[in-house]
């Protein structure tokens, strides 16, 4: 039995110092983790390394302190992160921080409730940093724990059950940021920011317990083909991002302009602050104008940064300005694009993740998920499309009713040569990608693959859904099919009997091989199962088994 811990239910000041420094250095160890998971076409730095340098500023300010000031201590470590902040995600980082450092700074000690407050503050500034905010970002997150630690600090006082319920909750809305963000989900990962976030939370814990931290946590990214990808995207705006050959065209705005605004002038208002940010938004994107009358951070992309530097000296001086050109950025993701490009690229349409799976281990660039009941369009084939980076894609239909369409998208793709294989089913994709060859030629390559799918014979086992009557059979809603080339050859009530006369109806002297491939609808063990009373019942055929998980059809077949 575990050793119960001791219940807290106040922070002090110096114990707060220690939770900074650890999330700081959490942040830091970790933040090659947190960079991994974005991809940023624009001079802005990456996630992990820009929170880890606005947190770092935030330590370094935090660290000189000698008080045990709770007030003396949240100022510091607001304005160091001010000071320090680094790219939209540091931006947004030093704003929850302001907003948690508001709340903690009116008592000396911090409870429960005054830490939720303070959480609660700190999500609030952080959305109103943004002129768009978007969900599925650092933004998400930070709220979706700032309403867990209200609700739980209003039913517990120990800080270590309300930091641990706050954590579990922005894992789990972390989780969801690919089903919010369609950029994340095409790419297989959760939002950088986010991830930093619950980077830093999870060291704020372990300088609570005053546990050391000594290394980097370990981050199983996800398997997907791509790149990661990820945006500071909370500014939409922010980067003309990258998910296709066909964006990267002229930016809009050429320059990244940062600076602050310190020494500000007597007469300046918080309205001349809200003015100079309607100001940047006219003559520019992505703009970021947050802070108070002793100092203000400012972010813009424009074509005029003289314009915005001009305005700015009305309200005070200027310092730390940086100005980046980064229409260069994209000239020069332009020529890398273009050396990477490979010369053949493949691209696959599919039904179930096993078969997702299946085809991204065999190296194809893009999956896209479609099948008997759910046909993608022209335009979502040639979007896949022009995320591979070949000067040749050959695109795998395997169905008969996506094959139109495949054909269509070849017009809708510039600065490639597009190929449509007549793949009428997975297992004949399956068999024209197992003879592919990159070190083959185009025109070797398609031969090869059409030669090896063309004699494939494919049955595929599924559920009536209405009374009908074709050829012999008479069929009524809810028998079990079993289907060769789209024809059905058997049925009944029971699938395992349904499939085993499929097979033998598909078997001749020629035959060796039956692959298997079973569905969302069957489990593992009754498919081995299945497939050890095949092979006991006919030894000289071998048989395979894989995973397919795709809807409707209980079995996927091909007979070689």
């Amino acid at each position: 039995m575990a050793a119960a811990h001791s219940i807290k239910t106040h922070i002090t000041a110096s114990v707060m110092k220690r939770m900074f420094i650890a999330g700081g250095k959490m942040l830091e160890v970790n933040k090659a983790q947190v960079d991994a998971l974005n991809v940023f076409p624009v001079p802005d730095g990456d996630t992990g390394t820009n929170m880890s340098l606005t947190m770092m500023s935030a330590v370094k300010e935090i660290n000189a302190l000698n008080s045990t000031s709770m007030a003396e201590l949240a100022e510091k470590l607001s304005k160091g992160a001010l000071r320090g902040a680094r790219g939209n995600s540091g931006v947004i980082l030093s704003q929850i921080l302001k907003g948690f450092s508001n709340i903690i700074a009116q008592n000396d000690e911090c409870d429960s409730r005054t830490f939720a407050k303070g959480l609660r503050e700190g999500a609030e500034l952080a959305y109103r940093a943004v002129s768009k905010p978007k969900e599925g970002t650092i933004l998400t997150v930070v709220r979706a724990m700032a309403e867990e630690a209200i609700d739980t600090a209003k039913r517990v006082s120990d800080l270590q059950k309300l930091m641990n319920a706050v954590l579990e909750k922005g894992e789990e809305t972390l989780a969801k940021t690919p089903d919010m963000l369609d950029v994340l989900k095409r790419a297989g990962v959760v939002d950088s920011g986010g991830y930093g976030l619950i980077t830093l939370f999870k060291g704020l814990i372990m300088g609570y317990l005053d546990q050391e931290i000594t290394g980097a946590e370990e981050y199983a990214a996800p398997d997907v083909n791509n790149k990661p990808v990820s945006i500071d995207s909370a500014f939409p705006d922010d980067s003309e991002l990258i998910v296709d050959y066909e964006s990267l065209g002229e930016l809009d705005f050429g320059y990244c302009t940062e600076f602050f605004i310190t020494n500000i002038k007597k007469r300046t208002t918080v309205t001349d602050i809200d003015k100079l940010r309607e100001y940047l938004n006219e003559i520019g994107n992505s703009v970021i104008c947050i802070g108070d009358l002793n100092l203000v951070k400012v972010h813009v992309h424009t074509n005029t940064p003289g314009k915005a530097l001009t305005k700015a000296l009305t309200l005070g001086e200027l310092d730390k300005i940086k100005i980046e050109n980064m229409m260069e950025q994209n000239r020069q993701l332009r020529a890398r694009y273009e050396a990477e490009r490979k010369p053949i690229g493949l691209l696959a349409v599919c039904s179930g993740d096993g078969f997702s799976a299946i085809f991204k281990d065999l190296l194809v660039d893009q999956v896209i998920e479609g099948g008997q009941t759910m046909n993608p369009s022209a335009e979502d084939i040639a979007s896949a499309a022009r995320k591979i980076n070949a000067e040749n894609i050959i695109i795998l239909p395997n169905n008969k009713n996506i094959i139109l369409s495949a054909e269509q998208s070849r017009t809708l793709v510039q600065n490639r040569n597009i190929f449509v294989l007549q793949t009428k089913d997975i297992p004949q994709g399956l068999a024209a990608v197992l003879n592919f060859s990159p070190d083959l030629s185009l025109s070797e390559n398609l031969e090869n693959m059409t030669a090896a799918f063309v004699d494939i014979d494919a049955g595929q086992v599924t559920y009536a859904v209405r009374d009908t009557v074709i050829d012999k059979f008479k069929i009524k809603k809810g028998d079990i099919i079993g289907l060769d080339k789209g024809s059905i050859v058997t049925s009944g009530k029971d699938v395992e009997a349904v499939t085993t006369k499929l097979i033998e109806s598909m078997l001749n002297e020629d035959k060796e091989v039956v692959t298997l491939y079973y569905g969302q609808d069957v489990s593992e063990e009754s498919a081995e199962a299945f497939v050890e009373k095949l092979q006991a019942k006919h030894a000289d055929i071998e048989f395979i088994l894989h995973y397919g998980g795709q809807p409707l059809y209980y079995y996927v077949l091909s007979v070689e």
